[in-house]
């Protein structure tokens, strides 16, 4: 098992009761997929194979575990909860304690249909509203990152259209998040003097 010394770290200073959440979560998805890849992203742990899988957070009264591809994953028991949920930024709502989370056989169930969505390299769809609206939906990725510019956030929400899919769909193709983290780092650079993602093929007049 390859574990990274920074994850022992977060997990030897995470709250009493969450020790025993984290480290649970971290051995099953070690044992779904052994080629997994731990590293810290966003101040917390992160499962990445082929790309992100799935990450895990401590917080001061509960634990989150949530896949980067859960809309994608078959769940008809209806288990994994949306995001956000219930102030939980994972799909299992705030877990404060082992008697939260359903069985080991259906985590790993879990674990591996993502290990599965990212050996067949199927990307998430890029969340639109109906056709003829011209508006897209900004991933919550992208958000916390821009709403850390002001002046960058508000560009972007006033760009057109077409400027804002092409950044997104830039980012949503991308096959790791480092690739995506890079991008979006030079996104940054580009929306703050006003440009759209295409703008070196932009013909002057």
């Amino acid at each position: 098992m390859m574990k990274n010394k920074q994850v022992d770290a977060y997990i030897a200073k995470s709250a009493e009761f969450a020790k025993p959440i984290l480290m649970h979560l971290r051995e099953l998805v070690h044992q779904a997929c052994p080629d997994v890849e731990e590293v810290i992203k966003w101040g917390f742990p992160n499962f990445d194979y082929k790309g992100v899988m799935c990450n895990m957070a401590g917080f001061k009264q509960h634990c989150s575990f949530g896949f980067w591809k859960y809309s994608l994953m078959k769940d008809p028991k209806g288990i994994l909860s949306p995001r956000n949920e219930g102030g939980s930024m994972g799909n299992f709502n705030r877990i404060t304690s082992l008697k939260d989370l359903p069985s080991s056989k259906i985590l790993l169930g879990f674990i591996k249909q993502a290990v599965e969505l990212n050996e067949k390299e199927i990307k998430r769809p890029v969340k639109t509203t109906p056709k003829g609206t011209k508006t897209i939906a900004t991933p919550d990725y992208l958000q916390k990152v821009l709403k850390k510019n002001k002046k960058v956030y508000e560009i972007f929400e006033n760009f057109a259209y077409s400027h804002r899919k092409e950044y997104i769909q830039w980012f949503e193709e991308a096959k790791t998040e480092e690739t995506r983290n890079k991008r979006i780092a030079q996104a940054i650079e580009w929306i703050s003097e006003g440009k759209g993602r295409n703008w070196k093929y932009v013909k002057k007049a």
